[in-house]
């Protein structure tokens, strides 16, 4: 039986131009935007005192990427959607103002971020995205050698930025990493318990192809397992565990998996203070109880989100997560009632173990590791 699937809030379209595309520029900018612009060049107007976003002059923040400030709603805004990618490997929304827009996006191979072009003629100067569109390898603001163009100035040490604004404004209490330069990434180190990524960070360009590749260690049972073991395995940067799912034979309770998740991870976390990025995440295949989520979200400090694979209107399987991945916790994370979830799980028992695996409905979450890891694929779209 199909569970309908909540009707998501509406988004607008979101049309990416790769340059030398022919296609025309939208209509002119916010007007509240333009008129600030014009005040920062001609009566010197102080651009930390103006949303470089929106325009708006009630300033809450300044924008960790670049000079100008912030508004309470724009930073709502970017906090949720900076580290969104789509299937593509590229990021979501823009860089600066994280509108879905129309967007530019860099040709530098190492960098995935995009530009709306209200922001591009905004803040540099009327028709640049006309001019972006008609060049070949265009590099973005944040790539180029000289930091200001126009209005748009990089912040100096913008990675640090970065950190202290998320930090600084998120409601959640992880921490969020430094973001890495691409002359400093190294291969991301991965201990999998029980569920095996190996197929989906190979297709993402993270893990090079091969039956056993370097970099990845899989665990299918961890009970005799002890922290010697997995220091001496290590250090790894990534820690994925999961439960079984639905319909398959397993030699433990579900709860089993959680408990020994967390035992490893505690053994695989580095030491306090030390600035290297680590994540982790945690993926239930509906077999927990709502007591044993709330277990762990007490043990892994981290609220669940909901993915869902969904086919039409009808959801056709779903997990929980919990993680601290960037943007793993965002509101644009699909969501669905503990009634629909419910209903899945008692029909996934009676009918054949779903098409994707848990790794597979969450395999776009691990994109943002991009920015902190090396990735031997550029070729992100024939890979997906």
């Amino acid at each position: 039986v199909a569970v309908p699937v909540l009707e998501p809030e509406a988004e607008p379209s979101r049309d990416i131009i790769l340059v030398g595309s022919s296609k025309p520029a939208p209509g002119s900018c916010r007007p509240r935007r333009g008129v600030g612009a014009y005040e920062v060049q001609v009566d010197r107007r102080d651009i930390e005192g103006m949303c470089i976003c929106c325009g708006s002059l009630q300033v809450h923040t300044q924008h960790p990427l670049f000079e100008g400030g912030m508004c309470a709603p724009c930073k709502d805004k970017f906090l949720d959607c900076l580290f969104l990618y789509d299937d593509d490997g590229y990021q979501s929304y823009c860089s600066i103002c994280c509108s879905r827009d129309t967007l530019l996006i860099c040709e530098n191979p190492d960098c995935t971020r995009c530009y709306c072009f209200k922001c591009v003629d905004t803040l540099v100067a009327p028709g640049t995205s006309g001019r972006v569109q008609a060049t070949s390898n265009w590099v973005c603001f944040l790539c180029r050698p000289f930091p200001r163009s126009g209005l748009l100035q990089r912040r100096r040490k913008w990675r640090g930025w970065l950190k202290a604004f998320c930090d600084r404004e998120s409601e959640t209490p992880l921490e969020t990493y430094e973001t890495v330069p691409v002359w400093k990434r190294e291969p991301v180190r991965v201990l999998s318990l029980f569920g095996d990524i190996r197929t989906e960070l190979v297709s993402l360009g993270f893990l090079e192809g091969g039956s056993n590749p370097a970099g990845l260690k899989h665990l299918d049972d961890v009970t005799d397992v002890v922290r010697r073991d997995v220091e001496g395995w290590g250090p790894f940067n990534l820690v994925y565990g999961s439960t079984p799912a639905l319909g398959h034979a397993c030699d433990h309770p579900p709860a089993w998996y959680l408990f020994q998740y967390h035992r490893v991870l505690q053994y695989a976390r580095p030491r306090p203070g030390c600035p290297k990025p680590f994540f982790w995440m945690f993926v239930d295949n509906l077999v927990l109880t709502r007591e044993e989520q709330t277990v762990a979200t007490r043990f892994l400090e981290a609220d669940p989100v909901t993915i869902q694979d969904v086919c039409g209107q009808a959801v056709r399987d779903a997990v929980h997560v919990w993680s601290n991945i960037p943007a793993v916790k965002s509101r644009h994370s699909a969501l669905a009632s503990r009634e629909e979830l419910s209903l899945l799980a008692h029909n996934r028992q009676r009918t054949k173990p779903p098409l994707q695996g848990p790794a597979k409905l969450v395999k776009n979450c691990f994109l943002p590791l991009r920015e902190y890891f090396k990735y031997f694929s550029t070729e992100l779209a024939s890979a997906l």
